[in-house]
């Protein structure tokens, strides 16, 4: 079986994983074409596999206890899919399936737990879930305090900042989903964009024509989650934050960012 070389990597996760845990990991992992619909994690069953996305976008669903379902947050290659083992937790009631076909890097999760005892490994992923809790957190703002055409804005740009190109292959069913409206308040709330000449809709696709447009349409809705995951992942070189053990006699020689 030939190795992938992190050089080649699109995900970009794995491509800031330190080189040494990158070659304990790259003999773990199974490239895997990832179709519309595929579930990558069942509600409530043990998470048998983490997936680096190298390409398309999954969607994170949560379900009541009634069977009411909305998506609450975006999966691309800036991420992965299974990440709730990264807490120690082998299960979740949310579910995966990949929205937007694509391929990615599959690993077991037996085999991917031991990586998290790589100290940077460990900080680099830590850090990727607070921004996804970020992204939770201004979906509930968004859903809150902004109009439908704003949070419509918003879903477009996260899914364009995964997908290559400006052609997004979405239905309104799944738009349906993303926003927790009827069909027919989608249709309603695209033609508000396409009338602002940001997007261009038609079946099963949406053209991003004017992104700076979508941003100003989302307003504050869209941005910082994202800028969040600029600073930590992409342009941070931030050494491990030291553990504070919790026989220490010296608890105020430690700050609170980890330098003494």
């Amino acid at each position: 079986m030939t190795m992938i070389a992190q050089s080649q990597i699109k995900n970009r996760l794995l491509r800031r994983f330190p080189e040494d845990a990158f070659e304990l990991l790259a003999p773990l992992l199974e490239p895997v074409d990832l179709p519309m619909k595929r579930l990558l994690v069942r509600p409530r069953m043990p998470i048998e596999h983490v997936y680096f996305l190298e390409s398309g976008v999954a969607s994170m669903v949560a379900e009541s206890a009634d069977g009411k379902r909305a998506e609450i947050r975006h999966i691309g290659r800036e991420g992965i899919a299974g990440y709730p083992v990264v807490l120690g937790v082998d299960r979740t009631p949310n579910s995966i399936f990949m929205q937007v076909a694509g391929y990615g890097l599959q690993v077991a999760t037996p085999e991917f737990v031991p990586i998290l005892e790589h100290a940077e490994v460990r900080q680099l992923l830590l850090r990727y879930v607070h921004t996804c809790e970020l992204q939770l957190a201004h979906s509930a703002l968004a859903a809150a305090k902004f109009t439908m055409h704003q949070r419509l804005a918003r879903w477009l740009l996260m899914c364009h900042d995964r997908i290559g190109g400006n052609d997004l292959p979405l239905t309104h069913e799944l738009l349906a989903l993303m926003l927790g409206v009827r069909r027919a308040g989608v249709t309603n709330e695209l033609h508000i964009l396409e009338g602002m000449h940001a997007i261009k809709s038609t079946r099963g696709n949406v053209r991003i024509l004017d992104r700076n447009m979508l941003i100003e349409i989302a307003g504050g809705c869209y941005g910082v989650p994202e800028q969040e995951y600029e600073r930590l992942i992409e342009t941070s070189a931030q050494p491990p934050i030291p553990p504070v053990h919790l026989n220490d006699k010296s608890p105020s020689q430690h700050s609170l960012n980890g330098r003494p």
